[in-house]
């Protein structure tokens, strides 16, 4: 997979991760968060059973010619009730290039890859104001429920394909790598 796609400032390129990219990915989570938390997640949803090969991506700057990473994204194994998903995040753009379009150009590369491997759905506990830009809608008002507290309007959940795959019901269960049981 390789994209590009146009901001106001900066054309965007996506790729598949790959292991050289770790420790770049890894400082540029550090500095989107300015905390460990989302890093250490990272790292050990890379050594979870739910990580999927081909669905971490990650964002460079097309006028880079190193093609360092500044954005980063990643879906892995989730269910809802018995069904097969996928959860969403953590979702990572170095603060040099936040408000971008960075993030957005991940999240799209990473749901499309996910559209072509056959996966359905994706839930993730988000931003309620930037993820309905690709589609994702409160998980609650499809009878998707968590075991954590969590704002309803954070909860959400997508289907890849809603003409052919409406969202199933039922309790969310993510990596364990995530901590919620």
């Amino acid at each position: 997979m390789s994209s590009s796609s146009g901001s106001s400032s900066s054309t965007w390129r996506t790729r598949v991760e790959v292991p050289a990219d770790v420790p770049a990915v890894r400082e540029l989570t550090l500095a989107a968060f300015g905390r460990p938390a989302e890093a250490d997640i990272l790292d050990a949803l890379r050594a979870d059973q739910g990580w999927l090969d081909g669905l971490s991506v990650v964002v460079t700057d097309a006028a880079d010619p190193a093609g360092s990473p500044v954005g980063h994204v990643v879906l892995t194994r989730a269910y809802i009730g018995d069904v097969p998903a996928l959860a969403l995040g953590p979702v990572s753009v170095h603060p040099d290039h936040q408000r971008g379009g960075a993030g957005s150009a991940a999240v799209r590369a990473v749901l499309d890859a996910a559209r072509e491997q056959g996966e359905r759905y994706v839930i993730l506990l988000g931003h309620p104001s930037y993820y309905p830009r690709f589609g994702f809608g409160r998980a609650s008002a499809h009878g998707i429920t968590l075991t954590i507290d969590a704002p309803d309007e954070a909860w959400m959940a997508l289907s890849l394909d809603p003409a052919h795959h409406p969202l199933p019901s039922g309790t969310a269960r993510w990596a364990a790598a995530f901590g919620i049981e």
